[in-house]
C-alpha cells in the first residue's frame, strides 16, 4: 500500500509562548531560544531522507522550517502552506490567559470546555479548525506517496493531528506534550493517519533546556500558539 512518512514539528519558542499569550494568526518571530531549537532540529534531521518541508506562513513556523531546510544535506525545498496556520482566535489574539479569564470569563470557560462548535469572536471553532487541518494534511500527503516529508506548524495543529492519528475526539483530555521543535513521526495512507512516534527531544537536551514542553497537559489550558 502506498504511504507517506511525515515528520511533524511545532515551531521553536517565541516570547509569547513564554508569556502564555494567545498568538493564533498574529505573526510572532522566534526568540533566541527558539532559533537555537530550530538549529538543533536542523542538525538532528540533516541526513534524514526528506523530500521537502512544508510550513505555515507565520514567522515562527516559517523561520523554523527555513533553518531545517537550509541545514539539510542536500538542502530541502521549502513550501509555504497557509492551511497549516494555527487556529484563528479572532478578538482574543494578543491576550494572556489571565487577561482573557478576567475580561471574558464565560468565553474562557467555553474555550476550556472544548465545545467543538464554539468559536471566539471572528475566530474558528474546533470543528472548523479540525476540518481545515485534516484537508490540508490529506492533500499534502497524497502529493508525496512513498516519500518522506517534514511539516512545521503550530501547537494547536499538532493537537488536532495527535487526536486524529490516535482516534481521540476533540473533547478528550490531553495527556501528550506539544513541545517546541520536538520531532514527531506519523504514517499516512488511504486508510488514514497513524502515529509512529511522539515527542523526541533528545536533540534539545542540555543543562537548563528541555525544549519547551508547551502548555500544561489537560483540558484546562487550551493550545493557542
Amino acid at each position: 500500500m502506498d504511504s507517506t512518512r511525515i515528520t511533524l514539528i511545532r515551531h521553536g519558542e517565541t516570547d509569547w509562548n513564554v508569556q502564555a499569550r494567545i498568538q493564533g494568526h498574529i505573526d510572532i518571530a522566534l526568540n533566541s531560544l527558539g532559533v537555537w531549537q530550530a538549529s538543533q532540529l536542523g542538525q538532528a534531521l540533516q541526513h534524514e531522507p526528506l523530500s521537502c518541508v512544508y510550513s505555515s506562513d507565520l514567522k515562527r513556523a516559517h523561520e523554523t522550517a527555513h533553518l531545517l531546510a537550509s541545514s539539510h544535506q542536500p538542502t530541502l525545498t521549502h513550501h509555504i502552506e497557509v492551511g497549516l496556520r494555527e487556529r484563528h482566535f479572532g478578538a482574543f489574539e494578543g491576550l494572556t490567559w489571565t487577561e482573557l479569564e478576567v475580561q471574558h470569563p464565560s468565553q474562557a470557560q467555553a474555550w476550556r470546555s472544548r465545545d467543538p462548535e464554539w468559536s471566539p469572536p471572528s475566530g474558528e471553532s474546533l470543528n472548523q479548525f479540525k476540518a481545515r487541518i485534516q484537508s490540508c494534511v490529506n492533500r499534502l500527503a497524497s502529493l508525496h506517496l512513498n516519500e518522506h516529508i517534514a511539516i512545521v506548524t503550530h501547537g494547536g495543529v499538532l493537537d488536532v493531528i495527535y487526536r486524529w492519528s490516535t482516534g481521540q475526539d476533540s473533547q478528550a483530555q490531553r495527556t501528550w506534550a506539544l513541545g517546541n521543535a520536538h520531532i514527531n513521526r506519523l504514517l499516512w495512507s488511504s486508510e488514514g493517519l497513524h502515529l509512529v512516534g511522539w515527542g523526541d527531544k533528545a536533540h534539545l537536551e542540555r543543562e537548563g533546556v528541555d525544549g519547551g514542553a508547551g502548555p500544561p497537559l489537560g483540558q484546562d489550558y487550551p493550545v493557542a500558539n
